[in-house]
């Protein structure tokens, strides 16, 4: 498999779930990868990636600091000398009515989920340029950043603006060769549900752990919930030169959900 041959390719919140689904599947597609995540879990990624022959190392990073994004792509740049291809996954989600949220927990998805993705994107660009190479920006968003759902204001806010904010990033670096394209993940199986802190009382609502899953699943018309790994070929496509003709798109991933 070799998809992404020889690429240098960063995924960020990489210690789980979609990150981490993708961070292997680069690594299976012959990409040299940055592993980051504020979770040390990180490191387990980039061990899996070299014992199935890969290349791989781990960083802690905090997403929401500038320093430590220039920190970040310094260290790529010493270790494999360039960058190819960058995803912003990181991405947390607070559950709260607008009339109950603080302003606090706001601004706290605005900086991971939105603020980040611009600091990532601002990093990545500037690091692609030395090399002239081009390059593929994805940025992982939510079908909650196309379609508003209750609970969800702040989420959905910081989701849509990854979506414009990688549209007119796109237009500026289409010049360079440099690719910027989002994903738009419906329901997917990730440790996300299980820590939301809704989550418990839907399962007492709807009986136990199997049934809260099957009445998730009965949202999507496929049936079924998202896996990890759906979310990570549609990442994988658009980081690769099979997409070299797409930039500013919206890949949307959801089993049908916002088609209806």
């Amino acid at each position: 498999m070799s998809r992404l041959k020889d690429k240098v390719a960063l995924v960020t919140g990489a210690a789980s779930g979609i990150g981490r689904a993708t961070a292997l599947m680069f690594g299976r597609e012959g990409a040299r990868v940055v592993v980051t995540d504020i979770a040390p879990g990180g490191e387990q990624v980039a061990q899996d990636i070299r014992a199935a022959g890969g290349l791989a190392f781990f960083v802690v990073h905090d997403v929401t600091d500038e320093v430590t994004w220039q920190k970040v792509m310094a260290r790529t740049l010493d270790v494999y000398g360039r960058l190819d291809v960058l995803v912003n996954n990181a991405g947390i989600a607070i559950s709260r009515s607008v009339a109950e949220m603080s302003m606090a927990e706001w601004r706290e998805q605005m900086s991971v989920n939105l603020d980040a993705v611009f600091l990532g994107t601002k990093y990545a660009v500037r690091t692609m340029r030395l090399g002239k190479r081009g390059g593929s920006i994805v940025n992982v968003a939510s079908v909650s950043g196309l379609v508003g759902s209750p609970g969800t204001a702040a989420y959905s806010a910081s989701k849509g603006g990854v979506r414009m904010l990688s549209k007119a990033v796109a237009m500026e670096c289409a010049p360079d060769g440099i690719r910027v394209n989002s994903v738009f993940p419906g329901g997917v199986r990730t440790p996300i549900w299980q820590n939301a802190d809704w989550w418990d009382g839907f399962v007492q609502q709807v009986g136990n752990e199997d049934d809260a899953w099957k009445k998730l699943e009965g949202a999507s018309p496929l049936g079924r919930m998202g896996e990890p790994e759906d979310i990570a070929e549609a990442i994988t496509y658009l980081a690769s030169d099979a997409s070299r003709y797409v930039t500013g798109a919206e890949l949307v991933v959801d089993g049908g959900y916002t088609a209806r």
